[in-house]
């Protein structure tokens, strides 16, 4: 089932919560609308679902509009953030209920419920009341309820929330081969970017209640659309450095602790323009020569080892190195930039400068 939203707006009194949302999601794929808290994510997912009347714009699924339908006839799937269990039922009959609703056989639903349940690790508490379940398994039980029926169109609100850090892992690898197996169309809503660079084909970023950006995770990532998009995808946070570019006879260049980092050629309408770099910190390379910082702070954490550094200026610079490799050997280092990751943004506006090349990478 493919879904189109168009020009979607949600207002509570004076606040607009959604405010001209429009997107498109083919059949068979998912999309994690991401965002943070306050967004509007659940909102608009809740006038997918006709939960919430929009004040204006329109729901199509598969090419007819939907606006108008009861959410009984729109055929789709929805867990909650807030579980909305049946308090009088069992976990076991909280996902049955969808099939029951459909008046599939007995033994039927028994196999259903039981192979969702295993999958989601809630077998053993099938015969639990929700009072006696511990929020992540309420929360896996609401998961359960809206995949059972295999709908064609699952919205998804943030289901591994309540999730321990071990489960959330496995589910982040389970669910894309799940959800692709089911062939159903999905919107998944998340606050956690790993997720939504994990479970998404298609991400869109929603903030203000606005469409910031639409892309796949590798644009999102890599091409943000602005400053404040950038700082909600990576950990630690992308280096945003004040700068201002120049030009000599070798090229376009801005100036870090004295030090001349060369920028692409594409970057020469943004000579003399008040703008920021920003250096995802895997980017930023401890070197024999570069811009000189000072070690401030080490932390290992597993896989990598992060290190916080200044300039000359007194400005931070995170460096993220993969565990085991080389740092620094005192109190006193050299950096480099790698162009992969290298961003450079409006000062003004915030709004992520495009190269006229499409080179948008530091020089090494």
């Amino acid at each position: 089932m493919s879904i189109r939203i168009e020009n979607l707006t949600k207002r509570f009194k004076a606040d607009s919560v959604l405010d001209d949302v429009s997107f498109e999601v083919p059949a068979g794929e998912t999309l994690v609308l991401f965002g943070p808290s306050g967004a509007g994510k659940t909102v608009l997912l809740r006038c997918i679902a006709g939960a919430v009347e929009a004040d204006e714009g329109s729901v199509w699924l598969n090419g007819k509009d939907a606006t108008d339908l009861p959410p009984e006839d729109r055929g789709l799937g929805m867990a909650f953030q807030n579980f909305a269990l049946f308090p009088h039922m069992s976990a076991e009959q909280n996902i049955a209920s969808p099939l029951e609703a459909r008046r599939i056989p007995k033994a039927g639903i028994a196999s259903g419920v039981r192979r969702v349940a295993e999958l989601l690790k809630i077998d053993h508490v099938l015969d639990h009341a929700p009072r006696e379940l511990s929020n992540g398994q309420k929360q896996r039980t609401a998961l359960a309820r809206a995949l059972v029926a295999a709908p064609d169109l699952l919205l998804l609100d943030d289901p591994l929330r309540n999730v321990d850090a071990k489960l959330r892992f496995e589910m982040r690898l389970e669910l894309p081969r799940l959800l692709a197996d089911r062939g159903a169309t999905v919107i998944y809503v998340t606050q956690d970017y790993k997720e939504a660079m994990a479970l998404g084909q298609t991400v869109a970023v929603l903030d203000g209640g606005r469409i910031a950006q639409i892309g796949t995770p590798e644009d999102i990532y890599l091409r943000p659309a602005s400053r404040a998009i950038s700082r909600l995808f990576g950990d630690p946070t992308i280096n945003l450095l004040d700068v201002t570019p120049e030009v000599d006879e070798r090229g376009v260049f801005v100036s870090l602790s004295g030090h001349r980092v060369p920028l692409s050629p594409g970057y020469e309408e943004a000579v003399g323009r008040s703008a920021v770099l920003g250096l995802r910190p895997e980017a930023v390379l401890f070197a024999e020569t570069g811009f000189p910082v000072q070690i401030e702070a080490e932390t290992p954490l597993n896989e990598k080892t992060i290190t916080l550094t200044t300039t000359a200026r007194g400005r931070e610079v995170f460096v993220s190195r993969p565990a085991g490799a080389p740092g620094p050997s005192g109190d006193k280092a050299y950096l480099t930039v790698e162009g992969a990751a290298t961003l450079l943004f409006d000062k003004a506006t915030g709004a992520r400068i495009e190269p006229a090349s499409g080179a948008d990478e530091v020089a090494a």
